[in-house]
Order: structure tokens, then sequence, then C-alpha cells
């Protein structure tokens, strides 16, 4: 049992009737808006972990180089 296409219609006449569509244009202008720095945000921490992890694997690359140097130099 879905909500019907009718149902959605008779619900969507009644909102613009209580809200006006020039109210209901600024709500999604604002929702939209929000959406987007949300999905921009995500992409800025997903960037962030790459760069971290990038740096940890190069600080790791570079402390297993430089033991072997130390265990070269003491045979």
């Amino acid at each position: 049992m879905g909500i019907s296409i009718w149902q959605l219609l008779i619900l969507l006449a009644v909102v613009i009737l209580i809200f006006g569509t020039k109210k209901l244009k600024n709500v999604g202008g604002d929702l939209g808006s929000a959406i987007k720095g949300f999905k921009s945000a995500v992409k800025d921490g997903d960037d962030n972990a790459k760069q971290e992890k990038v740096a940890q694997d190069s600080a790791d690359t570079d402390a297993a180089n430089t033991e072997s140097v130390k265990k070269e130099d003491n045979v």
C-alpha cells in the first residue's frame, strides 16, 4: 500500500495553498544549497583523508629506509 500519484498531487496542492509558490521556491533553493555544501564538505574530507594517508605512507617508507641504512652501518 503506497502513496498513489493522486494523493501526492493533493498533498502538493495543499502545500502550495498554505505556503505559496514563492516561499516554496526559496525553501527549494536553500535545500539545494545545503546539499551542495554537504557534498563539498564530504569531498574535502575525503581529499584530506587521502592526503594524510599518503603522508603517513611516505613517513613509514622513510622510517623503513632509515632502519635499513642503520642496519647496514652496523654490519
